[in-house]
């Protein structure tokens, strides 16, 4: 193949890789450190049954984190360089919580039964302490990691606002996965955030293109906003059909219990569209694009071909774990 050719499309691979793999883990550990945040709402039987929900799947779901982050250092090290340096401080503080998060998973069933609320209460926190992490860190990025005040204030506005969300995806897992008396609080869980987060998206969205002004002329421009309306679109009818979804299994109705997750789901994948269409085609807005950043082409063809070999594993492996452990969460147990 031509090596200018290769040099093209080489780095749009990986930026689809890197952003697949970013994609996966908001969606799949984003439920699960939801759950996290919701545990200190319920009595202690319930925790259990709620921990026991995202037993087979939450250590897998951070594989994502793990291939995103070394994509971006081994295809496109100079942003990698640059982005981690700025995000060092809550890189550690969020590798920290999850950290904190693993310990008290297995620490919460094997203490003494008066220490069990003390680690119940860190997995809280380390759930609470990676999602705010992560929001600023989404922050940093959409705005091109400038140093300004504003730009800091826009990324502790995410850090805020991204639990919401994390919980409502959280809420409606847990409606997917439980029954009784636990789903019809997950139901109520679900109705609070949804409302939260819809807030969220519309105080993000609006202070996005004002704080910049590269974001207000990629939307808003004619004739982008036209062919940008589909994603507001799409957004707002997922949320009114999860509303109406909730209310129906709440009124006794437990068909497609799957539906509110799966559109929880769909409103992050358009939210990560929306992010990555005001992004393209750079990984640090206005200073280093992805064909800047990329590694050599020679470099590039080898990781590309590890990487057909290890993606398709690694969501085969996600596929066969989700299909094992289907149904309904059963009471946690160790041995």
């Amino acid at each position: 193949m031509d090596i200018t050719l290769a040099a093209n499309w080489l780095p749009l691979f990986f930026l689809f890789a890197l952003g697949l793999s970013i994609m996966l883990y908001v969606v799949l550990d984003g439920y699960d450190l939801g759950v996290g945040m919701l545990l200190n709402s319920v009595d202690d039987h319930e925790k259990d049954l709620m921990i026991a929900s995202i037993g087979p799947f939450w250590d897998a779901n951070e594989t994502w984190i793990v291939l995103g982050v070394g994509i971006l250092l081994i295809a496109f090290p100079m942003a990698h360089g640059v982005i981690l340096y700025d995000l060092y401080l809550p890189s550690a503080i969020m590798l920290m919580s999850l950290i904190l998060r693993g310990v008290s998973f297995d620490f919460r069933v094997k203490v003494n039964i008066e220490q069990k609320p003390l680690w119940n209460l860190l997995f809280f926190l380390g759930s609470f302490g990676a999602t705010f992490c992560q929001g600023i860190m989404i922050g940093r990025v959409i705005l091109g990691l400038q140093p300004t005040l504003y730009a800091w204030l826009f990324a502790i506005l995410v850090g805020i606002c991204l639990p919401f969300g994390y919980s409502l995806l959280g809420a409606t897992w847990l409606i997917l996965k439980t029954e009784g008396e636990l789903q019809t609080k997950a139901i109520g869980w679900a109705r609070k955030n949804l409302f939260m987060t819809g807030v969220c998206i519309l105080i993000i969205s609006a202070a996005t293109p004002w704080v910049s002004q590269e974001m207000f002329l990629k939307w808003f421009d004619f004739p982008n906003i036209i062919f940008l309306s589909p994603i507001p679109i799409l957004t707002l009818l997922c949320f009114y059909l999860i509303h109406r979804r909730l209310k129906k299994i709440e009124g006794g109705h437990p068909m497609r219990e799957w539906a509110p997750f799966l559109l929880t789901v769909a409103i992050f994948i358009l939210s990560f569209i929306g992010i990555a269409y005001s992004l393209f085609p750079y990984l640090v807005l206005n200073q280093i694009d992805i064909w800047q950043a990329a590694s050599a082409t020679e470099s590039l063809w080898a990781i590309f071909w590890g990487t057909v070999i290890v993606l398709p594993a690694i969501l085969a492996y996600t596929f066969m774990t989700y299909r094992i452990f289907w149904g309904k969460a059963k009471p946690l147990t160790y041995y």
